[in-house]
């Protein structure tokens, strides 16, 4: 683990001293004057069509955010690096693509000819750009805070963060392109359906997925300094290139004509395109999040002080599906309140992992305890509401009917989505 910044003014005075720093924001303002325009035009031609797919678009990206930011609970990422990520992608790599991918497909038609254009442009020309710009963004984030990235998993959070401001502008793009196709004038039902082709279906393994995977090649890169930096360019060169070939494999023309005809066959290609990154990340994530756990709860254990944190507590902060079990136990012995203060314990205790992590780590900024007493204090009210300690209950049929519930109508949606779309 690397040193922290210092938070508060020592942060944002080293900020302004990096010159890293006014390259990004100097970049982030072009970003969106360029993107400006674009929005400008827009909504003069399509105003309706262009709220609507702002608005649409715009709710996709709440749960979005909300998960990558969950993904890290331990050491959660600043704010204001993390909006920095999903503007860059948004503003940055967005204006930087659209004239490149264009000109890249020109010279693939130069070079081979326009059908091949015409049937692999897309898969080549995107990718090629578009990762490249938005694993810059990863960078980017290294170069002006690097002590914030000092895990995979926050390579994989920035990167993703930067993937999904890609594709919440990228997608708006592509819902006024199609309208302005249909050629009806200001209707919103291109709108709608580029939000469940882009967005409610191919939203869990696009541009967020990709980016998340160059991004953990990064946080490789820029953390693992007991590797030699040979292997760390080239673990972090795969990554890269398993983003992009993602990608490709994402917007080729392979079954392009589905395999068959109804539902199921529009969601198998889905499957088969998207499942194998999905995967990828998700095994990374779970490697990153079980290793970055070990540590933070290992420096929580060398306190051996139960008002701090109990054994059981231990066991259940390290992971992820264990948290959220102790939440529900919360809720179903004390009530509501009682959930929400296990949650509010829990991150207590994680950002006292962090000063830990800190103070061993030889970090010059000093604890000043007001971690030691937050845990204190959520501690007491959750005693309280008696329920004194937020550990995992007993497993509940409730907890699994819940889940099976949920799957059901998650693929019900699903099902709706893909018939609408033509798909039965």
């Amino acid at each position: 683990m690397s040193d922290p910044v210092r938070p508060g003014a020592s942060r944002a005075a080293a900020f302004a001293r990096n010159p890293a720093f006014w390259v990004v924001i100097l970049l982030l303002a072009v970003g969106a004057v360029r993107m400006s325009q674009i929005l400008a035009r827009f909504l003069e031609a399509f105003p309706i069509a262009t709220v609507a797919a702002i608005g649409l678009f715009g709710l996709l990206a709440i749960p979005f955010w909300l998960f990558v930011s969950e993904l890290d609970f331990l050491e959660r990422e600043p704010a204001g690096l993390m909006s920095v990520a999903f503007a860059w992608g948004g503003l940055v790599a967005t204006s930087v693509s659209i004239p490149a991918s264009t000109a890249l497909e020109n010279l693939i038609a130069k070079i081979g000819s326009p059908s091949l254009a015409a049937e692999w442009g897309a898969a080549l020309a995107g990718p090629s750009v578009e990762e490249i710009a938005k694993t810059l963004g990863v960078v980017a984030i290294v170069l002006i805070a690097r002590s914030q990235v000092n895990s995979v998993l926050d390579g994989v959070v920035y990167g993703a963060l930067v993937g999904l401001g890609f594709q919440i502008v990228e997608d708006v793009v592509f819902a006024i392109g199609a309208v302005a196709l249909a050629g009806q004038g200001d209707q919103i039902q291109p709108v709608v359906t580029t939000f469940l082709v882009r967005g409610f279906l191919a939203g869990v393994w696009s541009h967020t997925l990709f980016g998340a995977l160059a991004g953990a090649g990064i946080g490789y890169l820029v953390v693992t300094t007991d590797r030699g930096r040979a292997h760390r360019i080239i673990m972090a060169g795969l990554a890269l290139f398993g983003a992009w070939a993602s990608h490709v494999l994402w917007n080729s023309p392979l079954f392009r004509e589905g395999l068959g005809n109804g539902a199921v066959a529009l969601l198998a290609v889905l499957v088969f395109k998207g499942l194998p990154p999905l995967l990828l990340i998700l095994y990374l994530v779970r490697r990153a999040h079980d290793r970055e756990a070990a540590y933070y709860v290992a420096q929580l254990a060398s306190l051996r002080d139960p008002e701090l944190i109990t054994v059981g507590e231990l066991r259940a902060l390290g992971s992820g599906s264990r948290r959220a079990a102790a939440r529900r136990h919360a809720a179903a012995s004390a009530g509501r309140q009682a959930r929400v203060r296990v949650r509010r314990l829990q991150r207590a205790q994680a950002r006292l992992a962090v000063e830990l992590s800190r103070a061993s780590a030889g970090s010059t900024e000093r604890p000043d305890g007001r971690h030691h007493d937050d845990v204190r204090e959520q501690r007491a009210a959750l005693v309280a509401l008696g329920h004194p300690e937020a550990v995992e209950g007993v497993h509940s049929w409730r907890h699994t009917a819940s889940t099976v519930g949920t799957t059901a109508v998650a693929i019900a949606v699903l099902w709706v989505a893909l018939s609408a779309l033509g798909g039965g």
